[in-house]
């Protein structure tokens, strides 16, 4: 019987080595926040469905679409940050505007809202805010390199 197990070694002897490690690096980018996108998706999966977490849909229902809306704008642009992350990521400080909005319209767009519809939209918009301004920080320290 012939040994079919092959023995593991080191791929530093490829031949391709070199050529493998530059088309890595090319498709990554220098990505440094591959991990922010996924919490920027689910922050935005979440603004979209908090008002039926919540319970607001009957008392507020301007805020309703306008959680709607935003939310799934927010999780398309994370999804964009996923797919094309070199041409997405100036659009990181439109996710600071973003969730700026988000704080800012629960008194703009709803009709005296209630204290947990409040700070939903605060800690929503906070995470929206500090997520974009990593993802901003990350790509201009891309871009100057």
């Amino acid at each position: 019987m012939s040994n079919v197990s092959h023995a593991r070694s080191d791929l530093s002897g490829h031949p391709d080595a070199s050529e493998m490690r530059a088309r890595y690096d090319r498709v990554m980018g220098g990505r440094d926040v591959a991990l922010v996108d996924a919490p920027v998706f689910l922050v935005g999966l979440y603004c979209a469905v908090s008002p039926w977490v919540l319970h607001f849909t009957a008392s507020q229902p301007a805020l309703v679409t306008h959680n709607l809306v935003m939310g799934i704008a927010v999780a398309v642009l994370a999804l964009g940050f996923t797919v094309m992350p070199e041409r997405m990521y100036g659009l990181s400080w439109a996710i600071c505007a973003m969730g700026a909005w988000i704080i800012v319209s629960t008194w703009v767009v709803g009709s005296s809202p209630d204290t947990g519809v409040v700070i939903n939209n605060i800690i929503v918009g906070g995470l929206t805010v500090l997520l974009g301004m990593v993802c901003a920080g990350a790509a201009a320290r891309t871009h100057r390199t």
